[in-house]
């Protein structure tokens, strides 16, 4: 086939042969793919001309596909699938409604509301393909610095340059203290003071809850827990919790989570409050979000 035609042709063109194979008449395969009939029968001549034989036999009563015109046929419905489909793709991708996306969260955020948004947005974009990383809060605002997230929910510190950051507001958390279902302080009124003879698996010193958690000790005027496991792992904490009389200070999102799919889970209820200081959503001011990042992080502010 001459180069320079199989440059010109277009998927248009490709659909008027496909449509004449369907149809049969060159003015109703005209109409379809939105041609005038003179401009189709020179596209169609110029196309046979080009190949060398006709496309199609002229029948009294219409038009017939020569062995030419079968295999010319055959591949314009592939090219066109392609193209149906490369376009769809693009719109998807450019509406939103697919790409790929990758966001960071601690713990509590990721179950209370990241999760809920991804559910949501994949009703209306099936085909994005989500990340989610969970992990502290240190570590998700280097991998935000770094490029390695579009956006994350996590707390910032104070060594961080928060003017790097779009910043959007999330929740205050509430502590609740996990043990396994039979524990000794379960189905009674405890407070704190009635925990501490008790082990505790909790994130490592300076890390959101463990603070949280001290403070309530010590304005409370009691000493904060003795007998202490180190661990950001909830698979650890749950570990330890069910295996032993050990409790796990877990945000209340997650907590509630855990003991309704684990019957051998329960939640101590403490008169005492415990509350986390508030999470922020953030994006990097000099990464841009592809539109199916911003879908996402719409939908995560819209569930908050």
């Amino acid at each position: 086939m001459n180069p320079s035609l199989t440059q010109r042709l277009k998927p248009s063109h490709l659909r008027l042969i496909r449509a004449i194979r369907d149809t049969g008449k060159l003015q109703t395969a005209a109409e379809a793919v939105g041609m005038s009939q003179p401009a189709a029968s020179r596209l169609l001549s110029e196309i046979e001309a080009d190949v060398g034989g006709p496309l199609f036999d002229r029948l009294p009563r219409g038009m017939a596909p020569t062995p030419i015109g079968e295999a010319f046929v055959r591949h314009a419905r592939v090219i066109l699938s392609e193209v149906d489909t490369l376009t769809k793709e693009v719109s998807n991708l450019r509406g939103g409604r697919a790409g790929a996306v990758r966001v960071g969260a601690v713990t509590g955020p990721a179950v209370a509301a990241l999760v809920p948004a991804l559910t949501q947005v994949r009703k209306v974009a099936p085909d994005i393909q989500p990340t989610i990383e969970v992990a502290p809060s240190v570590t998700l605002i280097r991998g935000l610095e770094e490029g390695r997230f579009d956006f994350v929910l996590a707390r910032i510190g104070s060594s961080h340059e928060t003017r790097a950051f779009h910043a959007y507001p999330g929740r205050t958390e509430e502590v609740c203290l996990m043990a396994r279902g039979d524990h000794p302080l379960l189905g009674r009124a405890v407070t704190l003071a009635d925990t501490l003879p008790f082990e505790f698996v909790i994130q490592e010193p300076g890390s959101p809850i463990r603070t949280a958690l001290e403070q309530a000790f010590l304005e409370n005027g009691l000493a904060t827990p003795g007998k202490v496991t180190n661990s950001s792992s909830l698979l650890v904490a749950l570990s330890v919790v069910t295996g032993s009389d050990a409790i796990a200070p877990q945000t209340r999102e997650v907590a509630r989570m855990l003991t309704r799919t684990d019957p051998g889970l329960g939640i101590i209820d403490i008169e005492e409050s415990i509350v986390v200081s508030s999470y922020l959503v953030l994006h990097h001011r000099q990464h841009h979000l592809s539109p199916i990042a911003k879908t996402l992080l719409d939908e995560v502010l819209r569930q908050l």
